[in-house]
């Protein structure tokens, strides 16, 4: 072997072992997540057509770019969101999605993502989506993407964590035994990397797997259990 193989060599295990990183891997990766939609529209076909009026509700930083109007309740910093507010040329309102200001069934289509797991009250949120638009898409992290990503951690962040079942929504309430911090700050560093990465790589083929993604038309169904294991809340009865 070669003296320059061997420094080759001896530098990956190196990296392997100190940044837990391989040579090979050395690629530009997808970077810090800009955008929802470019995974989104690989699974779901949205079919919103010209002229159809679209509210994307808790747009953070992260605005749907099929939306018409878009609506958020944190103006300011806030840790339910990674970045600042983003608003552009569309219509903006200030709105809580458990209580808002329109009308029923203004709107052909509602966009909803990564919002109902920070709410006091799932129940009012889902009903009031269902009020106020025809259709919509609502998406939400799985507990997997939660607990790896240590999100439970963030203090008043996450509320629930969420399950999808056909046609329904089940929410259950986080407690503290499901809320710990794994300490392992490894896998939300490698999603985020500019460097290639098996990890990234597995979320980034496998976004199903990491957020639940829940298209409705008409009307769904949702049930909140409280942390104790009671049932609080459904649309069933």
């Amino acid at each position: 072997m070669s003296l320059f193989k061997k420094i080759i060599r001896r530098t990956g295990i190196i990296l392997k072992r100190i940044f837990r990183i391989e040579l090979r891997f050395l690629k530009r990766g997808r970077g810090y997540q800009s955008d929802r939609f470019s995974y989104q529209k690989e699974y779901i076909d949205f079919s919103i057509k010209k002229g159809d009026k679209v509210l994307d509700i808790g747009s953070g930083s992260y605005p749907f770019p099929l939306a018409t109007y878009l609506a958020d309740f944190y103006e300011g910093k806030t840790t339910h969101r990674a970045g600042e507010l983003v608003k552009d040329k569309r219509p903006f309102l200030k709105c809580n999605v458990e209580n808002t200001p329109f009308k029923n069934k203004e709107f052909d289509f509602v966009y909803c993502a990564h919002v109902l797991e920070h709410v006091d009250s799932p129940a009012k949120a889902c009903e009031e989506l269902m009020r106020i638009a025809k259709r919509g898409y609502i998406e939400t992290p799985t507990r997997m993407l939660d607990t790896m990503m240590n999100f439970t951690s963030i203090k008043n962040h996450h509320k629930w964590f969420v399950e999808k079942l056909g046609n329904s929504l089940i929410f259950m309430e986080f407690d503290s035994e499901k809320m710990r911090d794994t300490n392992i700050s490894s896998f939300f560093e490698q999603f985020q990397s500019e460097w290639k990465n098996p990890f990234q790589d597995l979320v980034g083929r496998n976004q199903d797997l990491f957020n639940n993604m829940f298209l409705w038309q008409d009307k769904f169904y949702y049930y909140v259990f409280n942390k104790k294991g009671d049932l609080i809340s459904t649309n069933t009865r």
